[in-house]
Protein backbone atom coordinates (compact mmCIF):
# COMPACT_ATOMS: atom_id res chain seq x y z
CA UNK A 1 0.00 0.00 0.00
CA UNK A 2 2.92 2.22 0.68
CA UNK A 3 4.23 3.34 -2.01
CA UNK A 4 7.34 5.26 -0.41
CA UNK A 5 8.24 8.80 -1.13
CA UNK A 6 10.09 9.96 -3.95
CA UNK A 7 10.71 13.94 -5.43
CA UNK A 8 7.93 13.32 -8.18
CA UNK A 9 5.50 11.60 -5.29
CA UNK A 10 3.21 12.53 -2.42
CA UNK A 11 5.66 13.36 -0.45
CA UNK A 12 8.11 15.26 -2.38
CA UNK A 13 11.42 16.78 -2.16
CA UNK A 14 10.97 17.77 1.91
CA UNK A 15 9.25 14.31 2.49
CA UNK A 16 12.14 12.39 0.74
CA UNK A 17 14.82 14.27 2.83
CA UNK A 18 13.01 13.89 5.79
CA UNK A 19 12.65 10.14 5.48
CA UNK A 20 16.33 9.69 4.46
CA UNK A 21 16.97 11.45 7.70
CA UNK A 22 14.90 10.36 9.86
CA UNK A 23 14.31 6.52 8.94
CA UNK A 24 16.94 5.29 6.11
CA UNK A 25 16.86 2.01 6.94
CA UNK A 26 13.05 2.16 5.66
CA UNK A 27 13.62 4.24 2.89
CA UNK A 28 16.05 2.92 1.13
CA UNK A 29 14.10 -0.38 0.13
CA UNK A 30 11.65 2.37 -0.86
CA UNK A 31 14.02 4.00 -3.27
CA UNK A 32 15.30 0.83 -4.97
CA UNK A 33 12.09 0.03 -5.92
CA UNK A 34 11.22 3.07 -7.71
CA UNK A 35 11.54 3.54 -11.55
CA UNK A 36 12.70 6.62 -11.51
CA UNK A 37 15.91 7.09 -13.71
CA UNK A 38 19.65 8.49 -13.13
CA UNK A 39 18.63 11.52 -14.74
CA UNK A 40 15.39 12.10 -12.78
CA UNK A 41 17.08 11.61 -9.63
CA UNK A 42 19.47 14.00 -10.17
CA UNK A 43 17.48 16.88 -11.81
CA UNK A 44 14.64 16.74 -9.28
CA UNK A 45 16.59 15.72 -6.36
CA UNK A 46 20.12 16.72 -6.20
CA UNK A 47 20.14 20.05 -8.74
CA UNK A 48 18.20 22.11 -5.64
CA UNK A 49 19.57 20.02 -2.88
CA UNK A 50 23.15 20.81 -3.62
CA UNK A 51 22.30 24.54 -3.96
CA UNK A 52 21.48 24.81 -0.21
CA UNK A 53 25.32 24.89 0.73
CA UNK A 54 26.69 27.29 -2.08
CA UNK A 55 23.84 29.89 -1.59
CA UNK A 56 23.85 30.03 1.93
CA UNK A 57 27.27 30.76 2.10
CA UNK A 58 26.29 33.25 -0.66
CA UNK A 59 23.32 35.04 1.71
CA UNK A 60 25.51 34.80 4.43
CA UNK A 61 28.83 36.66 2.77
CA UNK A 62 26.68 39.46 2.08
CA UNK A 63 23.95 39.91 4.58
CA UNK A 64 25.81 39.39 7.69
CA UNK A 65 29.85 39.13 6.67
CA UNK A 66 32.39 37.24 8.10
CA UNK A 67 34.23 38.54 11.82
CA UNK A 68 37.41 36.89 12.24
CA UNK A 69 39.11 38.14 16.02
CA UNK A 70 37.63 41.44 15.85
CA UNK A 71 37.85 42.10 11.80
CA UNK A 72 34.66 42.49 10.19
CA UNK A 73 34.97 41.17 6.40
CA UNK A 74 32.61 41.45 3.56
CA UNK A 75 33.33 39.72 -0.02
CA UNK A 76 32.01 41.62 -3.00
CA UNK A 77 28.78 40.61 -4.35
CA UNK A 78 30.21 39.69 -7.66
CA UNK A 79 32.87 37.64 -6.18
CA UNK A 80 30.51 35.84 -3.51
CA UNK A 81 28.15 34.92 -6.68
CA UNK A 82 30.95 33.46 -8.48
CA UNK A 83 32.09 31.39 -5.79
CA UNK A 84 28.45 30.56 -5.37
CA UNK A 85 28.41 28.88 -8.90
CA UNK A 86 31.98 27.21 -8.98
CA UNK A 87 30.99 25.84 -5.60
CA UNK A 88 27.52 24.71 -6.95
CA UNK A 89 28.74 23.35 -10.64
CA UNK A 90 31.76 21.67 -9.05
CA UNK A 91 29.43 19.86 -6.34
CA UNK A 92 27.10 19.14 -9.08
CA UNK A 93 30.07 17.12 -11.53
CA UNK A 94 31.29 15.58 -7.79
CA UNK A 95 27.79 13.48 -7.75
CA UNK A 96 28.08 12.04 -11.21
CA UNK A 97 31.54 11.30 -10.71
CA UNK A 98 31.10 9.69 -7.72
CA UNK A 99 27.85 7.81 -8.62
CA UNK A 100 30.14 6.44 -11.46
CA UNK A 101 32.77 5.39 -9.28
CA UNK A 102 30.14 3.54 -6.92
CA UNK A 103 28.89 1.69 -9.65
CA UNK A 104 32.44 0.71 -10.84
CA UNK A 105 33.02 -0.30 -6.98
CA UNK A 106 30.06 -2.52 -6.14
CA UNK A 107 31.34 -5.75 -7.71
CA UNK A 108 34.62 -5.94 -6.24
CA UNK A 109 32.86 -5.93 -3.26
CA UNK A 110 30.45 -8.93 -4.64
CA UNK A 111 27.58 -6.07 -5.46
CA UNK A 112 25.66 -5.50 -8.52
CA UNK A 113 27.03 -3.16 -11.25
CA UNK A 114 23.75 -0.09 -11.62
CA UNK A 115 24.23 3.41 -12.92
CA UNK A 116 20.73 4.31 -11.52
CA UNK A 117 20.80 2.61 -8.01
CA UNK A 118 24.74 4.23 -7.65
CA UNK A 119 22.98 7.52 -8.64
CA UNK A 120 20.35 7.06 -5.92
CA UNK A 121 23.20 6.02 -3.26
CA UNK A 122 24.95 9.38 -4.18
CA UNK A 123 22.16 11.90 -4.50
CA UNK A 124 19.96 10.48 -1.73
CA UNK A 125 23.26 9.37 0.76
CA UNK A 126 24.20 12.99 0.23
CA UNK A 127 20.64 14.39 2.02
CA UNK A 128 22.40 15.08 5.22
CA UNK A 129 25.41 16.74 4.04
CA UNK A 130 23.34 19.11 1.73
CA UNK A 131 20.57 20.12 4.41
CA UNK A 132 23.64 20.78 6.98
CA UNK A 133 24.62 23.67 4.23
CA UNK A 134 21.85 25.92 5.80
CA UNK A 135 24.04 26.78 8.49
CA UNK A 136 26.40 28.57 5.86
CA UNK A 137 23.56 31.15 5.95
CA UNK A 138 25.14 32.52 9.57
CA UNK A 139 29.32 32.50 9.21
CA UNK A 140 29.19 32.06 12.87
CA UNK A 141 27.10 28.66 12.62
CA UNK A 142 28.91 27.56 9.61
CA UNK A 143 30.74 25.17 12.45
CA UNK A 144 27.35 23.22 12.41
CA UNK A 145 28.12 22.03 9.35
CA UNK A 146 30.00 18.48 10.55
CA UNK A 147 26.24 17.27 11.16
CA UNK A 148 26.27 16.69 7.47
CA UNK A 149 28.78 13.82 8.59
CA UNK A 150 25.84 11.55 9.10
CA UNK A 151 25.81 10.94 5.47
CA UNK A 152 28.52 8.76 6.02
CA UNK A 153 25.73 6.65 7.64
CA UNK A 154 23.47 6.83 5.06
CA UNK A 155 25.98 5.65 2.65
CA UNK A 156 26.56 2.64 4.48
CA UNK A 157 22.77 1.63 4.90
CA UNK A 158 22.16 2.21 1.63
CA UNK A 159 25.30 -0.45 0.42
CA UNK A 160 23.14 -3.12 0.66
CA UNK A 161 19.70 -2.51 -0.82
CA UNK A 162 20.85 -0.18 -3.63
CA UNK A 163 24.33 -2.02 -4.55
CA UNK A 164 23.54 -5.41 -3.72
CA UNK A 165 26.52 -5.38 -1.66
CA UNK A 166 26.88 -8.16 1.06
CA UNK A 167 26.50 -6.81 4.70
CA UNK A 168 29.96 -8.53 5.83
CA UNK A 169 31.38 -5.98 2.88
CA UNK A 170 29.40 -2.85 3.11
CA UNK A 171 31.67 -1.19 5.68
CA UNK A 172 34.61 -1.64 3.68
CA UNK A 173 32.40 -0.94 0.62
CA UNK A 174 31.53 2.54 1.95
CA UNK A 175 34.81 3.37 3.25
CA UNK A 176 36.10 3.02 0.10
CA UNK A 177 33.75 4.93 -1.73
CA UNK A 178 33.81 8.12 1.06
CA UNK A 179 37.61 7.95 0.45
CA UNK A 180 36.80 8.83 -3.20
CA UNK A 181 34.56 11.58 -2.12
CA UNK A 182 37.02 13.26 0.17
CA UNK A 183 39.58 12.63 -2.31
CA UNK A 184 36.62 15.03 -4.94
CA UNK A 185 35.85 17.34 -1.58
CA UNK A 186 39.84 18.21 -1.58
CA UNK A 187 39.83 19.39 -5.10
CA UNK A 188 36.27 21.45 -4.70
CA UNK A 189 37.39 22.65 -1.23
CA UNK A 190 40.24 24.64 -2.16
CA UNK A 191 38.20 26.80 -4.77
CA UNK A 192 35.91 27.88 -2.53
CA UNK A 193 37.92 28.65 0.52
CA UNK A 194 40.06 30.59 -1.93
CA UNK A 195 37.06 33.19 -1.89
CA UNK A 196 35.66 32.80 1.52
CA UNK A 197 38.55 31.40 4.14
CA UNK A 198 35.89 29.66 6.18
CA UNK A 199 36.41 26.41 7.42
CA UNK A 200 34.74 24.81 10.75
CA UNK A 201 34.50 22.06 12.98
CA UNK A 202 32.46 21.45 15.82
CA UNK A 203 30.29 18.68 17.67
CA UNK A 204 27.60 16.55 15.94
CA UNK A 205 24.04 16.58 17.17
CA UNK A 206 20.67 14.89 16.71
CA UNK A 207 17.91 15.49 14.26
CA UNK A 208 14.80 13.97 15.69
CA UNK A 209 10.97 14.39 13.68
CA UNK A 210 8.62 16.85 15.22
CA UNK A 211 5.43 16.27 13.51
CA UNK A 212 5.47 18.40 10.59
CA UNK A 213 8.64 20.04 11.22
CA UNK A 214 12.01 18.78 11.51
CA UNK A 215 13.77 19.42 14.91
CA UNK A 216 17.27 20.35 14.51
CA UNK A 217 20.23 20.32 17.50
CA UNK A 218 19.07 23.51 20.04
CA UNK A 219 15.70 23.25 19.72
CA UNK A 220 15.45 24.82 16.04
CA UNK A 221 13.10 23.43 13.36
CA UNK A 222 12.65 23.65 10.06
CA UNK A 223 9.38 24.27 8.18
CA UNK A 224 8.67 22.06 5.48
CA UNK A 225 6.62 24.73 3.55
CA UNK A 226 9.83 26.98 3.52
CA UNK A 227 11.75 24.26 2.28
CA UNK A 228 9.45 22.96 -0.44
CA UNK A 229 9.46 26.77 -1.58
CA UNK A 230 13.10 27.10 -1.99
CA UNK A 231 13.24 23.49 -4.05
CA UNK A 232 10.79 24.81 -6.31
CA UNK A 233 12.47 28.19 -6.41
CA UNK A 234 15.54 26.40 -7.57
CA UNK A 235 13.88 24.31 -10.26
CA UNK A 236 11.92 27.24 -11.48
CA UNK A 237 15.38 29.28 -11.86
CA UNK A 238 16.73 26.77 -13.89
CA UNK A 239 14.22 26.56 -16.45
CA UNK A 240 13.96 30.62 -16.57
CA UNK A 241 10.58 30.94 -14.97
CA UNK A 242 12.33 33.11 -12.35
CA UNK A 243 12.91 36.74 -13.95
CA UNK A 244 15.53 38.71 -12.18
CA UNK A 245 14.50 42.06 -11.91
CA UNK A 246 17.04 44.70 -13.56
CA UNK A 247 19.45 46.35 -11.59
CA UNK A 248 18.13 49.72 -13.31
CA UNK A 249 15.05 49.33 -11.35
CA UNK A 250 16.48 48.60 -8.29
CA UNK A 251 18.35 51.50 -8.66
CA UNK A 252 15.01 53.76 -8.59
CA UNK A 253 14.78 52.86 -5.49
CA UNK A 254 17.57 54.72 -4.39
CA UNK A 255 16.68 57.95 -2.93
CA UNK A 256 18.44 61.36 -3.74
CA UNK A 257 19.24 62.45 -0.11
CA UNK A 258 17.99 60.09 3.14
CA UNK A 259 18.78 60.72 7.00
CA UNK A 260 20.61 63.92 6.39
CA UNK A 261 22.86 62.42 3.71
CA UNK A 262 23.40 62.84 0.53
CA UNK A 263 23.69 60.23 -2.17
CA UNK A 264 27.30 61.70 -3.83
CA UNK A 265 27.78 57.81 -6.09
CA UNK A 266 25.36 54.95 -7.23
CA UNK A 267 26.48 51.52 -8.91
CA UNK A 268 24.97 48.82 -10.11
CA UNK A 269 25.27 45.04 -10.83
CA UNK A 270 23.63 42.90 -13.11
CA UNK A 271 24.49 39.02 -12.86
CA UNK A 272 21.34 37.61 -15.18
CA UNK A 273 19.50 35.00 -13.28
CA UNK A 274 21.44 34.91 -10.42
CA UNK A 275 19.94 38.50 -9.54
CA UNK A 276 20.86 41.93 -9.76
CA UNK A 277 21.87 45.06 -7.05
CA UNK A 278 21.77 49.06 -7.30
CA UNK A 279 23.83 50.18 -4.54
CA UNK A 280 24.45 54.12 -3.66
CA UNK A 281 26.96 56.26 -1.32
CA UNK A 282 25.42 58.32 0.97
CA UNK A 283 27.86 61.41 2.55
CA UNK A 284 27.57 64.30 5.47
CA UNK A 285 30.21 65.87 6.77
CA UNK A 286 33.04 63.35 7.53
CA UNK A 287 31.05 60.08 7.86
CA UNK A 288 29.75 58.35 4.92
CA UNK A 289 27.43 55.09 4.29
CA UNK A 290 26.75 52.45 1.37
CA UNK A 291 22.86 51.95 1.00
CA UNK A 292 22.09 48.61 -1.10
CA UNK A 293 18.77 47.10 -2.80
CA UNK A 294 19.55 43.40 -3.88
CA UNK A 295 17.49 41.06 -6.16
CA UNK A 296 18.66 37.84 -4.70
CA UNK A 297 16.21 36.31 -7.46
CA UNK A 298 15.22 32.19 -6.38
CA UNK A 299 18.38 32.05 -4.24
CA UNK A 300 16.19 34.41 -1.43
CA UNK A 301 14.19 31.57 -0.91
CA UNK A 302 17.40 30.23 1.37
CA UNK A 303 16.59 33.06 3.20
CA UNK A 304 13.26 31.85 4.19
CA UNK A 305 14.61 28.32 5.20
CA UNK A 306 17.03 30.72 7.58
CA UNK A 307 13.85 32.62 8.61
CA UNK A 308 12.13 29.27 9.40
CA UNK A 309 14.91 27.79 11.24
CA UNK A 310 15.16 30.65 14.21
CA UNK A 311 18.52 31.40 13.26
CA UNK A 312 19.82 33.87 15.81
CA UNK A 313 23.03 35.11 16.79
CA UNK A 314 24.70 37.98 19.20
CA UNK A 315 27.82 39.28 20.38
CA UNK A 316 28.54 42.67 22.66
CA UNK A 317 31.79 43.70 24.35
CA UNK A 318 32.32 47.14 26.14
CA UNK A 319 32.62 48.68 22.33
CA UNK A 320 30.87 47.06 19.99
CA UNK A 321 27.67 44.53 19.59
CA UNK A 322 26.44 42.60 16.83
CA UNK A 323 22.85 40.71 16.62
CA UNK A 324 21.51 38.49 13.70
CA UNK A 325 17.60 37.14 14.30
CA UNK A 326 14.37 37.01 12.83
CA UNK A 327 11.85 39.87 13.10
CA UNK A 328 8.41 39.82 11.99
CA UNK A 329 9.13 36.49 9.39
CA UNK A 330 12.02 38.64 7.87
CA UNK A 331 15.88 38.19 9.26
CA UNK A 332 17.58 41.28 9.88
CA UNK A 333 21.21 42.07 11.09
CA UNK A 334 22.43 44.76 12.78
CA UNK A 335 26.07 45.67 14.30
CA UNK A 336 27.25 48.74 15.53
CA UNK A 337 30.68 49.90 16.52
CA UNK A 338 30.58 53.58 18.94
CA UNK A 339 34.37 53.48 18.79
CA UNK A 340 34.71 53.84 15.23
CA UNK A 341 31.17 55.42 14.51
CA UNK A 342 30.99 52.60 11.96
CA UNK A 343 27.93 49.56 11.52
CA UNK A 344 25.31 47.96 9.54
CA UNK A 345 21.65 47.44 9.61
CA UNK A 346 20.02 45.12 6.86
CA UNK A 347 17.15 43.00 6.30
CA UNK A 348 15.80 40.84 4.10
CA UNK A 349 12.70 41.72 2.02
CA UNK A 350 9.79 38.86 1.03
CA UNK A 351 12.84 36.48 0.60
CA UNK A 352 13.92 38.01 -2.35
CA UNK A 353 15.35 41.10 -2.05
CA UNK A 354 18.28 42.30 0.44
CA UNK A 355 18.23 45.92 1.78
CA UNK A 356 21.29 47.06 3.73
CA UNK A 357 22.98 50.38 4.95
CA UNK A 358 26.59 49.59 6.26
CA UNK A 359 29.56 52.60 6.71
CA UNK A 360 30.14 55.18 8.71
CA UNK A 361 26.78 57.31 11.10
CA UNK A 362 26.56 59.39 13.58
CA UNK A 363 24.22 56.32 14.90
CA UNK A 364 23.07 52.94 14.34
CA UNK A 365 19.57 54.53 14.20
CA UNK A 366 20.66 56.55 10.86
CA UNK A 367 21.16 53.20 9.36
CA UNK A 368 18.07 51.85 9.85
CA UNK A 369 16.69 55.34 8.89
CA UNK A 370 18.30 54.29 5.39
CA UNK A 371 17.12 51.10 5.21
CA UNK A 372 13.69 52.12 5.99
CA UNK A 373 13.54 54.87 3.05
CA UNK A 374 14.00 51.66 0.56
CA UNK A 375 9.82 50.82 0.53
CA UNK A 376 9.50 47.12 1.47
CA UNK A 377 5.73 47.20 -0.05
CA UNK A 378 6.79 48.27 -3.47
CA UNK A 379 10.12 46.12 -3.50
CA UNK A 380 7.64 43.27 -2.80
CA UNK A 381 5.08 44.53 -5.89
CA UNK A 382 7.75 44.04 -8.18
CA UNK A 383 7.38 39.91 -8.26
CA UNK A 384 3.62 39.98 -7.28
Amino acid sequence: MDAGISPGDRGGLVGRAKAMILSPRDEWPRIEAETETAQEVFLHYAVPLAAIGPVAQLIGSQVFGYSVLGISYRPGLVASISTAIISYVLTLVGVLVLSLIADLLAPKFGGVSSRTNAMKLVAYGATASWLAGVFGLIPSLALFGLLGLYSLYLYYTGATPMMKVPLDKAPGYTAVTIVCAIVLMLIVAPISAAVTGLFGAGAIGSVASGGDTVTLPGGATIDPDAADKFGKQMENMASGKVKPIEAATLQEFLPAEVAGYRRTASETVGMGQMGSTAEATYSAGDKSFKLKVSDLSALGALAGMGAALGVEQSREDADSYEKTGTFGGQMQSEAWNKTTSTGKFGVVVANRFMVEADGQANSIDELKQAVAAIDQSDLEDLVK
